[in-house]
């Protein structure tokens, strides 16, 4: 039998489970989860069959890890990205395929010339974005290039949201993925892309207000703000004359306006801890950010240094999230603002047993051909099932199972430290993807350029 091992069994790891074990007895795998919580591995495997195993796998013991990965012909690696290097090591040592759907890190790049040299496979970035937005890209990018046509433009925008059916708070919006991803995105650094072969950049104090709008037909109107870094995959997609390049994450209309309140605060910044937080209320931590005033409230205070009116939306999303709160506590010790408002901001956020998700993608290709500018908008929406099958397990799962699948049936040959870039990978993983409901819809539309929506 042809042995995979899953270390990690979180939250995105579902689908991959059970599309590996449904695969099990045709594919002829023996599939051994090893995670440090063995009944959350169980509960995500289900039933046992003679082809799946448990086990207890501590990835900071490394007679216990290196022992696992022995045992394995691949390894799935769906740890916290910053553990996936000592997996990798291992793998060399142990002469093992990889594979995982966290971004390409200096230190796993080191390993490329070591993979190569043992006819070794270490798949990255094969999750949703990155890892479907790679491949949905570069399916379009290469049959415009193989018909003729030369790119002028290349958008490409990613949200996970929540489903329109449990969209049910002012903000359109709850935690899907990590929140404290979410409430420090966008630091570290000007936003940077290019725009009509001029380089641009956006300061994180003006990130939230540079949005540009996006329409997705059934699903309504979405806002997008600016990746950090739009140039990242310029040269290994192929656009190094491109005029223009821009990646950014998609939010409901409203989502950017309202944040950016938090941002001109100074809620988000994680760069320093606020003294006795522990006993701070919700009000207590706003009024910390506000100038004194023996007379003003809290509240009034808030709407003048914002200049938000009474009667606004804005204010109302607020107030829904109880930030003004005397009585709520924020209980964490020498903790940063974004820890506090992360806190602060799960009590409103954090999903509903019944809640479920959405993942959705737009890209726009920008081309001329035959002396003619043309343009293709490409759409994904992709929605959870529930609280375990949820759309960026299916998105981020997916792909990795599959990927798995094809190394060991020798389908992806090339060896090396990658991204799903190639043909050879994005092909039949992007055409076996439609079967499960993650499949792009792509429109004509005319070419208008770079959107300059807010983004002068």
């Amino acid at each position: 039998m042809r042995k995979i091992l899953i270390i990690g069994a979180g939250k995105s790891s579902s689908y991959l489970i059970k599309y590996l074990k449904d695969k099990s007895v045709s594919e002829n795998l023996e599939i051994t989860i090893g995670d440090i919580n063995v009944d959350n591995a169980s509960k995500l495997l289900g039933e046992k069959t003679k082809n799946t195993h448990i086990i207890h796998l501590d990835v900071f013991n490394s007679d216990s890890r290196q022992q696992a990965i022995k045992n394995a012909d691949i390894v799935i690696s769906m740890l916290p990205a910053r553990m996936h290097i000592e997996v990798a090591k291992d793998c060399i040592t142990y002469s093992k395929h990889m594979v995982t759907a966290s971004y390409v890190s200096k230190e796993m790049q080191q390993l490329d010339e070591e993979a190569k040299a043992n006819g070794l496979i270490f798949m990255n970035e094969i999750g949703v974005d990155p890892g479907v937005d790679h491949m949905s890209a570069m399916q379009v990018i290469d049959r415009i290039r193989d018909n003729g046509g030369k790119m002028l433009l290349f958008e490409s925008f990613t949200g996970g949201l929540i489903a329109p059916e449990s969209d049910t708070n002012l903000w359109h919006y709850k935690f899907t993925w990590n929140p404290r991803n979410v409430v420090v995105a966008g630091q570290g650094g000007a936003a940077k892309f290019l725009q009509e072969n001029q380089f641009k950049y956006i300061p994180y104090h003006r990130l939230f207000r540079r949005t540009e709008f996006l329409d997705i037909e059934g699903y309504g109107r979405f806002e997008a703000y600016a990746n950090r870094d739009s140039l990242k995959y310029q040269h290994a997609y192929g656009l190094d004359n491109i005029k223009t390049l821009y990646r950014g994450t998609m939010r409901r209309v409203g989502f950017s306006k309202a944040w950016h309140v938090f941002v001109q605060l100074g809620m988000t910044d994680d760069s320093y801890t606020i003294d006795d937080s522990e006993n701070m209320s919700y009000r207590d931590f706003v009024n910390s950010f506000l100038p004194y005033s023996p007379t003003d409230s809290v509240e009034l205070k808030f709407r003048h240094a914002l200049k938000i009116d009474q009667d606004d939306i804005v204010w109302d999303k607020f107030l829904e999230l109880d930030l003004f709160s005397s009585i709520k506590m924020v209980g964490l010790k020498k903790a940063t603002p974004a820890q506090i408002l992360q806190k602060i901001l799960m009590d409103s956020w954090t999903l509903d047993e019944d809640d479920k998700d959405m993942i959705v993608m737009y890209h726009k290709f920008g081309y001329a051909i035959n002396g003619e500018k043309r343009q293709i908008d490409s759409t994904m929406v992709v929605l959870g099932e529930d609280q375990t099958y949820t759309a960026m397990a299916k998105t981020v799962g997916l792909p990795v199972a599959m990927a798995t699948l094809d190394i060991l049936n020798k389908k992806i040959v090339t060896p090396g430290v990658q991204i799903p870039i190639s043909k050879e990978i994005y092909t039949p993983l992007l055409e076996e993807l439609k079967h499960y409901g993650v499949k792009f819809i792509e429109k004509k539309v005319p070419y208008f350029g770079y959107n300059p929506l807010n983004l002068e």
